[in-house]
């Protein structure tokens, strides 16, 4: 039997070995053997290392082979999206001639939306629009439940199993209570603990839980720290190969980036802990200080990426993001090549994972965002009725379009953009502290079609603290500003559900009219399909409403009143609920609720397709979101996608 000096000095010895940074590979085992194998507990101890090493490479083939299933199903989506597009587009136009139902739904809407003193003008067959509401008892937007039909079962479809899975992972719960947590939806949430499972399982897997082999499990959890690295920065990138293979783009990733960033940190802290534990344990006794093992050059660098790590995380939530945007954008650069340069040094074993992540994160940043995707025009400034919001305003060159070259190389502005993407916009006019900053917003604009010389394009920027803030105050004194714009960026998603429905309802939350509007003007436009012939309501193959809710009446200020009365000339219904300042807010559910069913209950549109997206404040998006999930229960083929940035 082995005697517990020898162990704990043949423990020793392999520690200060390995504080030197050298290599762990095969030749311990051969070394160990040479010696007759002092004792089966340091023998334990090298082979759990070294199946540590193999067993960690396995991860990279795992993340393959889940990227491989979700591209097949990308894929296959599309090819089904274009299928129903086509047979959507070779289908007669829908008819927009109300029946009783959807009468008796639009008078209800227009007692509670619209008075009989309306002084705006703008009120049409096909919308309501804003104005001063009477308060009925009953109604859906005077902040009652009461649904604005009777409720009944569809006779559309029959209840199945699939249906009601469908709907609760669709739901999105409450905030978590006391610290206002918001949940993402429940589909989410599975993906997301799928994913940490994952994590743990190689956490742990194979991995003894003693005293004597603490040395394994720190090891283990930091070879799991830098194979997560490259994942870590390519679900950050804003330009990589992700979204081409599976349809996702960095906002849908943004999730997945920061529980990974969570579990990298938290996979730090116990590689430090392990290690100091060991430290305690193994060479404390035998008068190896404390200072002199933190001052060893691999653990001083070691803690130096932890802390860097750590400060990351911390300045990265969104309590701190929320108060000090600008503060974390310059942290969140500067820490993450702090840290990767000091987890290269710390250990040469890194250095593949850490050269990987340093790549993915030099070409996103220099090569795309600040060559091949940014763009510098000259933009107008007007500040809108409320005083709080400027709309920025530029005339865009437009460039001949090369689908390959734009997927490969990146494309700027000057080839155009789509519905729902969005621009991150630096102005360096307003102080030097701007010039390195750069603020995501929606293009508020309608997408340019193919031919187009030159595009109009539109921000719709709130003031709020700091760069929002000191822009609109640089406006109320400057009529035009030189900017740089780096984009466009953003997923096609909520524009493909769209456009393979057959009734769309937009639902869109005081700045969030910004992914509203370019929406339904691509669902209306016959170019957002075919050609650049726009359509007027005998050519739209959907039935369409737009709900817009607004804080204060002056923020209808914000688009000009002709671009809705091009989308009521399309046939798109058009709903401006009263301002939730003097009126509270709008049950927008009991409105889906009702024009959802008064369409989707015909005998002929039964069992059509109906898609909903929403962009609003979190407590809106998850209403709606639920709503949805409520219909699609009850028997409706219903979808919803929500438009919003993770920050």
């Amino acid at each position: 039997m082995d005697r517990p000096d020898d162990w704990s000095n043949g423990l020793q010895e392999l520690l200060a070995w390995s504080l030197t940074s050298t290599a762990l590979d095969g030749q311990i085992s051969t070394q160990e053997e040479g010696k007759g194998s002092r004792n089966s507990g340091l023998r334990h101890i090298i082979e759990g290392i070294l199946f540590s090493r193999t067993f960690i490479l396995s991860y990279q083939l795992v993340l393959l082979v889940l990227l491989a299933i979700f591209t097949v199903r990308h894929w296959t989506k599309r090819l089904q999206y274009r299928r129903r597009r086509r047979r959507l587009w070779s289908a007669p136009p829908a008819i927009h001639a109300s029946t009783p139902a959807q009468e008796q739904a639009k008078k209800d809407r227009d007692g509670v939306c619209q008075s009989d003193d309306d002084e705006s003008g703008l009120s049409s067959s096909s919308s309501t629009i804003l104005g001063t509401p009477p308060s009925p008892k009953g109604s859906v937007l005077d902040g009652e439940r009461t649904p604005l039909l009777p409720s009944r079962e569809p006779v559309s479809t029959q209840w199945r199993l699939k249906n009601k899975i469908g709907a609760f992972l669709m739901s999105q719960p409450r905030p978590i209570p006391l610290i206002d947590k918001t949940l993402p939806s429940n589909r989410a949430t599975l993906a997301v603990l799928a994913f940490l499972g994952l994590q743990v399982f190689y956490t742990f897997y194979r991995v003894p839980l003693s005293i004597q082999t603490l040395f394994v499990f720190a090891d283990r959890t930091s070879l799991l720290f830098v194979a997560n690295l490259p994942l870590l920065y390519l679900f950050a990138a804003k330009n990589q190969p992700i979204k081409l293979l599976t349809g996702y783009s960095y906002e849908s990733l943004n999730i997945i980036h920061r529980r990974l960033g969570e579990v990298m940190c938290l996979l730090a802290l116990l590689h430090s802990a392990g290690m100091v534990g060991v430290w305690y344990t193994i060479l404390r006794p035998t008068g190896f200080t404390l200072a002199r093992f933190l001052l060893s050059k691999i653990i001083l660098l070691g803690l130096g990426a932890f802390v860097a790590y750590e400060l990351l995380y911390f300045t990265s939530l969104g309590s701190f993001r929320q108060r000090f945007y600008e503060l974390f954008l310059v942290l969140h650069v500067l820490l993450q090549v702090m840290a990767l340069v000091l987890v290269w040094f710390h250990h040469h074993n890194s250095r593949p994972y850490v050269g990987v992540a340093l790549a993915i994160f030099l070409i996103d940043r220099l090569v795309y965002r600040m060559i091949l995707k940014s763009q510098a025009y000259r933009a107008s400034l007007d500040v809108t009725e409320d005083g709080g919001t400027v709309v920025l305003r530029s005339e865009i060159p437009l460039a001949q379009k090369h689908r390959f070259v734009s997927y490969i190389a990146g494309a700027g502005l000057d080839k155009g953009w789509k519905a729902t993407e969005h621009v991150f916009l630096t102005v360096p006019a307003l102080s030097r502290r701007h010039i390195i900053q750069a603020h995501p917003f929606t293009i508020a604009s309608r997408a340019p079609h193919d031919g187009d010389g030159d595009a109009g394009f539109k921000l719709i920027i709130r003031a709020q603290d700091g760069f929002s803030g000191d822009l609109v105050r640089y406006a109320r004194s400057h009529s035009s500003v030189k900017t740089r714009m780096d984009g466009p960026y953003g997923s096609q998603t909520a524009l493909q559900l769209l456009q393979q429905c057959n009734l769309n309802v937009v639902v869109a939350g005081g700045s969030g009219i910004a992914v509203a509007l370019p929406l339904m003007w691509s669902l209306c436009e016959r170019g957002s399909v075919s050609d650049s012939e726009p359509c007027d309501k005998t050519k739209l193959r959907s039935k369409a409403m737009l709900i817009w809710v607004i804080r204060h009446e002056n923020h209808a200020s914000w688009l000009d009143q002709a671009d809705l009365q091009t989308l009521q000339d399309a046939g798109i219904e058009v709903v401006i609920p009263p301002p939730t300042s003097s009126h509270g807010h709008p049950d927008v559910p009991d409105v889906i609720i009702a024009w959802v069913s008064a369409n989707d209950m015909l005998p002929s549109t039964r069992g059509l397709r109906t898609g909903v997206v929403c962009s609003g404040p979190d407590g809106m998006n998850r209403d709606v979101r639920n709503t949805c999930a409520s219909l699609l229960a009850r028997g409706h083929d219903i979808n919803v996608e929500v438009e919003t940035f993770g920050w």
